[in-house]
């Protein structure tokens, strides 16, 4: 697991801008989903992974925590599953043009549907009635990516947890554009896995100082439990 360091600076910065450490504590758990990055077996599974991150696995009793506290309290749960399409190579040639060739083949051959790669991680608590969103780029919410955000809209989601991996990439950039499409944005500290603490703390603090809220898991379980219990005795 990461060890999470976030300077008092930083925490600091953020309370005189928005008046307070956590922004969105009081969120509303039926307005809420878990939006689940990536944790396929195409960046966790030694021999089949393209760009193996060794702490993602670490990651996962976490996230099925906040699944189960997420479906306890009227919320969503949303896996995203990244995916390789042959018209990638030329609409998104730029990020394809940046890889070796054998790095390359590797991660087409990992993220093709229908192949063990593209598969979600064996130990994740998937439910029949979570959602499943297929994105094609490193953002879920970028356009043309998927269609995550009109699922969310259509089942009333204003927030949103993100947890998967990498942090400073596919998790990061969903989160940002979260963010820019009026989403309620929170990082999770101990959910999200990166190849080194180093990038890991670096993205954490880039969307906390400026695009959302960062909570650990037991922080943002605390939250849900308390607001749900609040709303049901109005």
């Amino acid at each position: 697991m990461h060890k999470v360091s976030i300077p008092q600076s930083v925490v600091d910065r953020v309370i005189a801008r928005r008046g307070k450490e956590h922004i969105y504590e009081d969120l509303d758990p039926s307005r809420t989903a878990l939006v689940v990055v990536d944790l396929q077996n195409a960046f966790m599974m030694p021999g089949i992974a393209h760009s193996p991150c060794a702490t993602a696995p670490e990651i996962v009793p976490n996230v099925n925590r906040l699944a189960k506290a997420l479906r306890a309290t009227g919320g969503k749960v949303v896996w995203i599953q990244t995916a390789f399409t042959e018209e990638s190579l030329e609409s998104w040639s730029v990020m394809h043009e940046m890889a070796l060739p054998a790095r390359k083949a590797k991660r087409i051959e990992a993220l093709s549907r229908g192949t063990k790669g593209y598969e979600l991680w064996a130990g994740l608590d998937v439910l029949p009635e979570d959602l499943i969103v297929e994105k094609l780029r490193f953002s879920a919410f970028i356009q043309g990516s998927s269609n995550l955000e009109e699922i969310l809209r259509s089942h009333g989601i204003d927030t949103v947890l993100v947890t998967g991996t990498v942090t400073s990439v596919c998790c990061e950039s969903t989160a940002r554009d979260a963010m820019m499409l009026n989403f309620r944005t929170v990082m999770i500290t101990d959910g999200n896995a990166a190849s080194t603490d180093e990038d890991h703390n670096g993205a954490l603090i880039g969307f906390y100082l400026t695009f959302g809220d960062i909570m650990s898991t037991d922080l943002a379980m605390a939250c849900l439990e308390k607001n749900a219990a609040k709303m049901a005795a109005e």
